[in-house]
């Protein structure tokens, strides 16, 4: 079993989209901590919307920390919600940052969607499954 430590960002004050007080809120922090307890089976969950907000430099960091990710997740920044091209964070630069980087484990998408409506929740699941299929 490996468990991640998941980075959050504490700067939205907004419910589930931002965690005020989180200790966690820097990679640089999580990976300190990674390292100070010098096991394996600890890894970081790279969270993209966290980082985007907190520390920004994705790819950078995804480059600088690639040994300690253990999983991925996405989610549009602002809002966290759908991945889109109104969003700030290119995904498929990101996506295609992982397989260059021999990424194996899994992304799970984990956003809001804008509307309520389940066809368009999957429609939006659907075109973002298709932007990170690189």
């Amino acid at each position: 079993m490996t468990l991640c430590l998941e980075m959050l960002n504490s700067r939205v004050d907004v419910d589930m989209k931002g965690h005020p007080g989180y200790m966690g809120d820097h990679m640089d922090w999580c990976i300190d901590v990674i390292e100070r307890v010098g096991s394996p089976r600890l890894k970081v969950l790279f969270d993209f919307y966290h980082v985007q907000i907190m520390d920004g430099d994705n790819i950078v960091r995804l480059r600088q920390y690639k040994d300690y990710v253990g999983h991925i997740h996405t989610a549009g920044v602002p809002g966290r919600f759908e991945l889109s091209g109104r969003q700030e964070i290119n995904y498929r630069a990101l996506m295609e940052e992982l397989v260059d980087l021999n990424y194996q484990g899994y992304v799970g998408q984990e956003f809001f969607v804008t509307t309520e409506t389940r066809e368009f929740a999957y429609e939006k699941l659907k075109e973002a499954v298709e932007i990170c299929d690189v």
